[in-house]
Formats: C-alpha cells, sequence, structure tokens
C-alpha cells in the first residue's frame, strides 16, 4: 500500500503472510543445485561495491569483543562475502584472530585481495556450510565468538539444521552466536511474494537467482534451541528509512539475535530502538532519513533500486552490427531473465533475424507506415524501419520495457530518424489504446511482430488488433503486410493460422529455417545473403509467417 506525504510515497509492509505463486519444482531444484553459481555471479558482477561496512558492530556487540586477562579471541565470520564484517572488526580490535568462509571463490579471492589482509590476522577459505565439515579447517571448539549476518537466510530451510550443527562443532563451550537477518514482514519480502518470487513459506528468489528466507522470533528460537544452542537476546527492529533521492519512505525490518552453548537464563528483549505500541496495539516505526540509503544503523543488506523494479546492475549492453548500423542495446542480462516476468526487457532472436532482414531488404519499409507490435525494449526491428519508412509506431503493454525502448531509440538512432519513430502503450485490444494511436496514424502498410505468440490466450487479441492498424488491400496489389517471426518451439502454428483466418488474414507466405514454403516472397529477402542467416538463426528454429488482410469485396 503507498500513499503520499507531501512528495514522498510512504512504502507500508503488510501485516499479513500472504503467499504468492510457487516457483515450478524444476526452478527451485536449480536454484538449490546452483546455489554457488549465482553468488559467485553475484560478486564477479558487483565485486566489493554492494554492501556497505558494518562499521555498526561495535554499538551493537562490542562488549563481546572484550576478552578477559588478555585473552586474544578467535572468531568467525560465516558467510564472510567481501570482508564488510570482518575488516571493521579488525579495525577495532587488532588484537582478534578471525578465520573468515564463504562459498564463494570470487568472494574470497576479494577479501584475499583487501589492502588489509593478512594471513597473520585472517585465515580466509572456501566452505559450503551445509556439506564442508568446519571442524575440517577449524580447530573444534576454540571459536570464541562467530558471526552470520545476513548469511543464514541464503540456506535454504531443510539445510538450515545442517549448518547450525556444523557451527557448534566449532564453537568454544562459553562461544557466542551473533545473529543478524531478514525479519518476516518486511517490505522486501512483500515486494518478492507480489513478483511471483516465492519459493516456499518465507523463502524467495531474487531476480539475480540469489535466495533470502526471513525470519520470525519463533522459527529462530526453535531452530536453535533444537540445535544444541540457547538465546540470550532476540527481537526485531523495525526501523522506517527515508530515501531522499527516490522520494520514498519505507517500513523495513529485520531481526537481530545472540546465542550460546552454554545454558544461560532466557531474555527476551525488545529491539525495537525507540518503536512503541500505540493504543491498537501496532508498531510505531522510529525513523531514520538517508540521503543515499546507506545508513550503517540499517544495514539490511538489501538493494532498494531491487525493491521497486530490476536493478541498473542487472542490465548489460548487447552489440549488433546491422548493415552500416551499429546499435548499442541496453537489455536485460540473461542471468535476470529467470525471474523476469516482462519478456520485453530482453533482446529475442526473431527480432535479431527481422532487424537483418529489414536492413538489407530497404524496400519492404520504403515509404510506408509501420506499426511493431510488442517491440519491447530492444526496438532493433523500429530502429532499422525508420531508416526508409515514412513514420514508425513502436508499442508495447510493458511500461518497463518503452521506458528502456526511449533510452534506447535514443541513444541510437540519428534525431532525423528518431523523430519519425512514436513510442506508445498498446495492449492488444484495448479500445482505448487502439484509439489514441489512430490519432496519429489511421492505418499501416506494413506490421511487425517478433516473438509476440508464445502465450496462445494472447493470439486472438493480437490478430483483433492487427486487423483494426492494417491498411485495406485491393485486388493484385502487393501488401499491405503483417509478418510475424517465432521461435519454432514455442507456439502452435494451427492456432495462429486460426485466429488469422478469423480476423480476415490470409497467409501468403511461410519460412522456416531456410525452407520457404509459400510463394517465395520471403525467401527473396534472403537471397545472397547466406551471412547473416548463419549469424542471426544459428541454434534457433525460427519461422516467419507473412500474412495480408483478405480483400474486401
Amino acid at each position: 500500500m503507498a500513499s503520499e506525504e507531501g512528495k514522498k510515497i510512504q512504502i507500508y509492509s503488510s501485516n499479513t503472510s500472504s503467499s504468492g505463486r510457487l516457483v515450478t519444482p524444476f526452478w527451485k531444484e536449480k536454484y538449490e543445485k546452483d546455489a554457488k553459481k549465482y553468488w559467485d555471479v553475484f560478486y564477479r558482477r558487483h565485486q566489493d561495491k554492494f554492501f556497505k561496512d558494518r562499521h555498526y558492530l561495535d554499538k551493537e556487540w562490542g562488549h563481546y569483543f572484550e576478552a578477559e586477562d588478555g585473552k586474544e579471541l578467535v572468531v568467525l565470520e560465516v558467510g564472510c562475502g567481501v570482508g564488510n564484517t570482518i575488516f571493521p572488526l579488525l579495525s577495532l580490535y587488532p588484537s582478534i584472530f578471525i578465520h573468515a568462509c564463504d562459498f564463494s571463490p570470487r568472494a574470497i579471492d576479494l577479501v584475499k585481495q583487501h589492502k588489509d589482509y593478512s594471513e597473520n590476522h585472517i585465515n580466509a577459505f572456501v566452505c559450503d556450510i551445509t556439506a564442508d565439515d568446519l571442524s575440517n579447517a577449524i580447530e573444534p571448539s576454540s571459536i570464541d565468538i562467530l558471526t552470520m549476518i545476513f548469511v543464514l537466510s541464503a540456506v535454504s530451510p531443510e539445510k538450515m539444521t545442517l549448518v547450525l550443527q556444523n557451527i557448534r562443532r566449532v564453537l568454544s563451550q562459553n562461544g557466542r552466536v551473533l545473529f543478524r537477518d531478514y525479519a518476516s514482514g518486511d517490505l522486501a519480502q512483500e515486494r518478492l511474494t507480489s513478483k511471483g518470487q516465492q519459493i516456499s513459506e518465507n523463502f524467495y528468489v531474487r531476480g539475480d537467482g540469489t535466495r533470502a528466507y526471513y525470519f520470525s522470533e519463533e522459527f529462530l528460537t526453535n531452530l536453535f534451541e533444537e540445535n544444541g544452542f540457547e538465546v540470550l537476546e532476540i527481537g526485531i527492529h523495525n526501523k522506517q528509512v527515508e530515501n531522499r533521492s527516490l522520494e520514498l519512505v519505507m517500513n523495513r525490518s529485520w531481526i537481530q539475535a545472540v546465542f550460546t552453548t552454554k545454558p544461560a537464563i532466557y531474555n527476551l528483549v525488545s529491539r525495537n530502538g525507540n518503536n512503541k505500541e500505540d493504543d491498537t496495539g501496532d508498531i510505531q516505526f522510529s525513523k531514520v532519513s538517508l540521503a543515499g540509503a546507506d545508513d550503517n544503523d540499517v544495514d539490511i543488506s538489501e538493494d532498494i533500486d531491487n525493491l521497486f523494479g530490476i536493478s541498473h546492475t542487472a542490465y548489460e549492453v548487447i552489440e549488433m552490427q546491422v548493415k552500416g548500423n551499429h546499435f548499442k542495446i541496453k537489455a536485460l542480462s540473461r542471468e535476470y531473465q529467470h525471474t523476469c516476468k516482462s519478456t520485453g526487457l530482453m533482446l529475442w532472436e526473431s527480432a535479431r533475424l527481422v532487424c537483418s532482414l529489414l536492413a538489407h531488404n530497404p524496400s519492404v519499409c520504403t515509404g510506408k507506415r509501420v506499426l511493431e507490435l510488442g517491440t519491447g525494449s530492444a526496438g532493433v526491428c523500429s530502429m532499422v524501419a525508420s531508416d526508409t519508412a515514412e513514420i514508425v509506431v513502436a508499442t508495447d503493454g510493458d511500461v518497463e520495457s518503452l521506458e528502456l525502448l526511449k533510452e534506447n531509440i535514443s541513444s541510437n538512432l540519428h534525431p532525423k530518424n528518431a523523430d519519425k519513430v512514436l513510442i506508445r502503450k498498446l495492449f492488444w485490444g484495448d479500445k482505448g489504446d487502439i484509439s489514441a494511436i489512430k490519432e496519429n496514424v489511421s492505418s499501416f502498410d506494413v506490421i511487425i511482430g517478433t516473438d509476440v505468440t508464445y502465450n496462445p490466450e494472447a493470439t486472438m487479441p493480437l490478430f483483433e488488433t492487427a486487423r483494426e492498424f492494417i491498411a485495406d488491400r485491393e485486388n493484385g496489389q502487393q501488401g499491405p503486410y503483417f509478418i510475424l517471426c517465432h521461435i519454432q518451439r514455442r507456439v502452435d502454428e494451427a492456432s495462429i493460422l486460426s485466429a488469422a483466418r478469423l480476423n480476415n488474414f490470409e497467409l501468403v507466405d511461410r519460412w522456416f529455417n531456410g525452407v520457404d514454403a509459400g510463394n517465395g516472397i520471403i525467401d527473396s529477402w534472403f537471397l545472397g545473403r547466406a551471412d547473416f542467416i548463419k549469424s542471426d538463426v544459428q541454434n534457433v528454429s525460427l519461422s516467419i509467417l507473412l500474412f495480408q488482410p483478405v480483400v474486401q469485396e
């Protein structure tokens, strides 16, 4: 729920534990099997620039690092990442020795490359704490303090017991576990639920394939107690985070606790800062103002951009050479595509092929009014068509795709061509969207659709919309044309042809991976151009269907 407060938008998390659509068993298994790979890719992309150093550690837990009788404390940081915990600790307590492990080899490499890394004070090593025995790398019962900061949440709930049994082997009898992680009900959990990225109860996958569990006090308490730990402190932190640059105010929550293996008096404390309950029993959030959402006290290890869309780091630039055109297309990186619902943020093979065809056959669009349906964010077909067309209207129903499309067109086209391209929102079958476009262009000579027939339920609205826009055809006239290109395995062509007939379109030519099954119109577009056929259709079964409207008697 969002409400305006001045210019700022207030973002709340829901008090209910609503369950979203679960990912399929195939993806659940893949996220588990490839967990190390996803974190390795994460650190390859972000290096040491994503997480902030955790300078709040001394304020929260400083008294645990005050050794008695000059003893040199031994610390283990589980899931050390690139060292955002260990290096701030060493700067404050130079006499401690830190073991640091992570199951991402790239993260451990980055730790060892840090300017403050020294083998005299740090032992950094790769370890999968769900499978590798820590006591093989660390002397049993030797760890005084063990830190787990936003790490257990990355482990599937089924394996959390294995982690706790593993760390207990190396923790000393009087040792402490300092714990901070995501709390159930946090805004990030609500966002992942709404995006359909739920793996199981309270367990989610982010857009980059990494995972996060959101803990309740009851679950975390039971988990540790059942594995031989006692709870010294536990509670939920609630903070109202204001990001001035994004003009957002967000209610964020995380859980913080201290555990020990030594029997202790259970002390459940409220860790809600200055929070207090009002007369209704609802929590009143204390407020933290952030110029850039990087306040150290609030460290919830969550990129705010990722909460409200896809992070800028999820994009890559794809370079294309198309007959004198050098395009640099900003599109969603492959590693983020598995959780993205918007297919329009990607550059598909069929768009590459049709783009090449139009570039090598400019007469298809010369002097014509061109409409592209389901353009997506790349817009390469519309860009090439703008070279010779009278006007081009590039459309999509996804707002995020349209925003990126505007960016790609402005950065790749000369102003004289960019001025010929109109970008419009169009949900197929939406009368309002159709009317708005017709105010600019009433009908079109060429309509293009690439990889727009993957959803059977959208096939009929697609042809209904094309019929609204296609120009009338006279006897003996070549065109107007509706050009469809798609990956063969994704569609049922019988249903496509049926929808076409019901909307008074007739199939005049068909091409499938180099074989023209029609009258040769499409085949002529490929003559003498085997080079780009090979490069643009390699390892992909593409089909092109060419339609014309039925001549009206």
